[in-house]
C-alpha cells in the first residue's frame, strides 16, 4: 500500500488545526496553554481514511514564528504538504517562511488551501487567490491547486478530500526497502508501559522485537510494542507514523531530535560536508563561519557554517560548505537541511548532505571541491570509485551502506569500475580496492621486503604482522589477508606459515654466516642435554643477538635445531639421542624414572 505523510504549513491563526479537525474530526492541540491560547505550540497529529479505504497519518504543525522550529521538527518527515492560507489574511510571514522550508526540504508534492472563505465574498476571495499565485511563483507548489474551504460550514472540504486522495496517489512512498531509520518527534512514557516514542519511519520496517539503536547515543533499544494510526500492529513500514514502545530506555536518555534506526546505520558526527544555498529573499550575506542554527530531520543543533571557496555567500547563491556543529548529529547523504540565522531566529537557507561524516578540509582546494561534485552529481560509478578512494580496502556489504545503493546495483557498478580497470577485486569479490591504491600498497610491500630480505638473508620472510604494521595505510587483518592472497595469486609474494617473502626470495647464506651457524651448532651439541641461552651462546662467540637469531631462525627451517623457549634452542641431533636413551631404558626396565633420563 502506498503510505504518505500528509503535513499542515502556514501562519499562525489560519485555520491549520480547525482544518485538520474538519478533516479528520480529531483535534489535535492537547496542550492546556494550546487551548487557553487558541494557537498551537506543539506538534498535532492525526489520522483519517480516504474513500479508498486507505489510512492517511497527517501532521499539524505551529504556525507562530516563535515556534518554527517545532513546525521544522514536523515537516521533515511530510511527503504531501497542505498549505493553509487565511482567505481574509492572505499571504503572510510565516506563509512565506513556512514556503521557503517546504521549497528547501523539497516537499515537492501539495495542495494550497484557502480557509476561512465564509468571512469574505467572491471578489476578495479571487483577489487573494491571485496573491497566492504570485506568492506561489518559483516554489515547488507553484503549479499545485488551490482549493476554498469553510470548516466552519464545511463547504469545500469533500472537494479537498478528493484531492488529498488524488494528490497522495501522485506521491512518490517513501523507500519501504532498506535499513529502518526513524527521526524522533516525542518521547512520552505511559503508565504500565514505559517509554514511547513517536515519528516517521523514513525507510525500512520495524517489527515488534526488533533490536535497534537510538543515535547519536548509540542507546541498543528492543521494539516492545507498535501503534500505527492507533491500533496495535507488529511491523510498521516506511512512510508511517509510528508510536513505538522501547525497552532498555529511559524517558532522560532520549529526546526529540534523536533517530531510532538500525544498528551500525549511522555514524554520529559534528562535521557534515554539503552543498548550501542561501535564500535570495535573504537581505545579507552569509559569512565564513557564521553562527547558525540547523534544522535536519527532527534535530535543532547549534554550528557554523565553513564555506570552502569564499569568504562570503550572497542571497541565491548555492556553494559548498561544512556544517562544523555543536553537538553529535547523525545523518545520511542526500538529507536536506534548514539553516536559520542564530539571531533574529529566520530561515535563511539550507541544502543537501554530501558527506554525514567528514574529514578537515583545506578551503579553496580544487580538489575538495570536485570530490563533492561528484559525490553530488557523478553516475554510480563515480561515486562509488570516489568512496572506495577515500575509504581504503572495503567489502561490498560495507560500500552498499557508504553509498546507500543496494548490493546487487554495487555489484553492477563494480562490474564496470573493474572492467574500465579502475578497481582491483580482492578474494573472489568480496573486497574491493582503487587501483591506484592497490599499486602503492603493491610498491610499499615490496620495498619493505626487499629492505627485510638485504637485512636479513637468512630469514625465510617477514612476519605478517609486521608487514601489515608497516604498510603505510592502516589496514585491518581481514582486508591485509584479502589483499596478501591476491599478491600470491599473482606470483608476487609467498606465504609460508607466519612469513611473507618476494615470491623468488631463497634464504642466502654468506661464508661469516655459515661459519657463525656450524660454530652454533658446534656448541649446542658439545652440551647436548644442557643447551646454552641466546646470550651465553651470543657472548660465548662474540656474535650480536640479531645475527644469532637469524641463524637459529635458518637452521630450525632446514631441521637441525628446535625451539624450545624464546631463548633456548637444542640440537635436533641431541633430540635424536635422546629418544635412543629414552628407548633403550624403556626396553630394560619398563619403567623410567624423570632422573634416570
Amino acid at each position: 500500500m502506498h503510505h504518505i505523510i500528509v503535513g499542515t504549513a502556514g501562519h499562525v491563526d489560519h485555520g491549520k488545526t480547525t482544518l485538520v479537525k474538519a478533516l479528520t474530526g480529531q483535534e489535535t492541540d492537547r496542550l492546556k496553554e494550546e487551548k487557553e491560547r487558541g494557537i498551537s505550540i506543539e506538534l498535532g497529529f492525526a489520522s483519517f481514511t480516504l474513500d479508498s479505504g486507505q489510512k492517511i497519518g497527517l501532521v499539524d504543525v505551529p504556525g507562530h514564528e516563535k515556534f518554527v522550529r517545532h513546525m521544522l521538527a514536523g515537516v521533515a518527515g511530510i511527503d504531501l504538504v497542505l498549505l493553509v492560507i487565511a482567505a481574509d489574511e492572505g499571504v503572510m510571514p510565516q506563509t512565506r517562511e513556512h514556503l521557503d522550508i517546504i521549497n528547501l526540504l523539497h516537499v515537492k508534492k501539495g495542495v494550497v488551501v484557502l480557509t476561512k472563505i465564509d468571512m469574505v465574498d467572491g471578489e476578495w476571495l479571487e483577489l487573494i487567490k491571485e496573491d497566492v499565485r504570485g506568492a506561489l511563483k518559483d516554489s515547488l507548489l507553484a503549479d499545485e491547486p488551490i482549493i476554498s474551504v469553510s470548516a466552519k460550514t464545511g463547504q469545500g472540504i469533500d472537494e479537498l478530500k478528493r484531492i488529498i486522495a488524488a494528490k497522495v496517489l501522485e506521491t512518490p512512498a517513501k523507500e519501504g526497502v532498506g535499513s529502518a531509520r526513524l527521526p524522533i518527534d516525542r518521547v512520552f512514557t505511559v503508565t504500565g508501559f514505559g517509554t514511547v516514542i513517536t515519528g516517521t519511519l523514513w525507510s525500512g520496517k520495524i517489527a515488534v522485537g526488533d533490536k535497534l539503536n537510538i543515535y547519536p547515543q548509540n542507546i541498543e533499544a528492543k521494539v516492545r510494542t507498535i501503534q500505527v494510526h492507533g491500533g496495535q500492529v507488529e511491523t510498521a513500514i516506511a512512510g508511517q507514523r509510528a508510536a513505538i514502545n522501547l525497552g532498555n530506555v529511559s524517558l532522560d536518555e532520549i529526546s526529540r531530535g534523536n533517530v531510532l534506526a538500525a544498528p551500525d546505520l549511522l555514524e554520529p558526527s559534528i562535521r557534515f560536508d554539503v552543498e548550501l544555498k542561501l535564500l535570495a529573499s535573504w537581505e545579507h550575506s552569509l559569512k565564513h563561519r557564521q553562527r547558525v542554527r540547523v534544522h535536519i530531520g527532527t534535530n535543532e543543533l547549534l554550528g557554523r557554517v565553513y564555506l570552502l571557496d569564499r569568504e562570503e555567500l550572497a542571497p541565491g547563491e548555492s556553494a559548498f560548505a561544512q556544517l562544523i556543529l555543536e553537538m553529535e548529529a547523525v545523518a545520511l547523504p542526500k538529507d536536506n537541511f534548514v539553516i536559520r540565522s542564530y539571531s533574529p531566529m529566520i530561515t535563511i537557507g539550507g541544502g543537501q548532505v554530501i558527506e554525514p561524516v567528514a574529514k578537515k578540509v583545506k578551503r579553496y582546494r580544487e580538489d575538495v571541491l570536485e570530490k563533492m561534485m561528484i559525490k553530488l552529481e557523478g553516475s554510480p560509478e563515480e561515486k562509488l570509485l570516489q568512496v572506495i578512494r577515500e575509504n581504503g580496502i572495503q567489502e561490498v556489504s560495507q560500500l552498499a551502506k557508504l553509498v546507500e545503493h543496494d548490493v546487487a546495483s554495487i555489484n553492477n557498478s563494480i562490474k564496470l569500475l573493474d572492467e574500465e580497470k579502475k578497481i582491483i577485486i580482492l578474494q573472489s569479490g568480496h573486497y574491493i580496492v582503487a587501483r591506484e591504491e592497490y599499486r602503492d600498497l603493491t610498491e610499499q610491500a615490496t620495498a619493505i621486503l626487499e629492505a627485510y630480505h638485504g637485512q636479513y638473508p637468512l630469514r625465510l620472510g617477514i612476519s605478517k604482522e609486521e608487514l601489515k604494521s608497516r604498510l603505510a595505510k592502516g589496514i585491518n587483518q581481514k582486508t591485509f589477508l584479502a589483499l596478501l592472497e591476491y599478491w600470491s595469486t599473482k606470483g608476487l609474494f609467498k606465504s609460508e606459515g607466519d612469513k611473507v617473502a618476494i615470491a623468488s626470495h631463497t634464504p642466502v647464506i654468506s661464508r661469516e654466516a655459515e661459519k657463525l651457524i656450524e660454530s652454533i651448532y658446534r656448541l649446542l651439541d658439545s652440551t647436548p642435554f644442557q643447551p646454552p641461552t641466546l646470550k651465553e651462546i651470543a657472548n660465548e662467540l662474540n656474535t650480536s643477538t640479531n645475527k644469532l637469531e637469524e641463524a637459529l631462525q635458518y637452521l630450525q627451517l632446514k631441521g637441525r635445531v628446535y625451539k624450545i623457549t624464546e631463548e633456548i634452542y637444542i640440537s635436533n641431533d641431541a633430540i635424536d639421542k635422546l629418544k635412543q636413551i629414552i628407548t633403550e631404558l624403556y626396553q630394560s626396565k619398563k619403567e623410567i624414572q624423570l632422573g634416570e633420563v
